[in-house]
């Protein structure tokens, strides 16, 4: 039987500032708080991603609130943290060599901005052999401008980047669908 770990990719504080603008997804903390407790309740590999941004703008920068985590999804001990400083958890971190000597080989990603963050570490790890999913209702982005001006609603960024990762890289599924058939 495979080893399914819960990635839970940069549920930080830094999410709730203005300057994001607004966001798809409102329920997102609250199904990846579910999902989580379901994850902790089986004993199940659980890995918090915590974004550490090298840029001086950054709400995700150290040193200040944004960086810390939100309390939904506070890591316990023992559970792995991974630090990185690119958009991708895999980039700079030890979260390949962690899951191959753990043996784990599947990935259910939640957390923020999907697409950023979420797709470029779903892509990652389709393209590493991981079978991944990525839980829609528990993954949230915000409003985007395009290049040419033209601005887009969270929804549809949203659904245009899981339409990016489904088939080639990741599943995509509900909370309630990964419960139903994984937990």
């Amino acid at each position: 039987m495979s080893l399914t770990a819960l990635l839970i990719v940069d549920v930080q504080k830094a999410i709730d500032h203005y300057s994001w603008g607004r966001r798809n997804n409102p329920d997102a903390e609250a199904k990846i708080k579910l999902l989580l407790a379901q994850w902790r309740a089986l004993g199940w590999p659980i890995i918090h991603v915590q974004h550490l941004s090298k840029e001086p703008a950054s709400t995700y920068r150290p040193g200040q609130i944004g960086v810390e985590f939100k309390d939904e999804v506070k890591p316990l001990a023992g559970e792995l943290v991974v630090q990185k400083r690119t958009n991708s958890a895999f980039i700079g971190t030890e979260l390949e060599p962690y899951l191959r000597a753990k043996k784990i080989t599947s990935l259910v990603i939640v957390g923020v901005i999907t697409n950023n963050s979420v797709e470029a570490t779903a892509r990652m790890a389709g393209n590493l052999g991981f079978d991944t999913i990525v839980v829609e209702d528990a993954t949230a982005t915000f409003d985007k401008e395009d290049l040419r001006g033209e601005w887009h609603t969270a929804e549809r960024v949203h659904a245009l980047s899981l339409a990016n990762l489904q088939g080639e890289y990741a599943s995509i599924l509900s909370t309630e669908q990964v419960i139903e058939n994984f937990v």
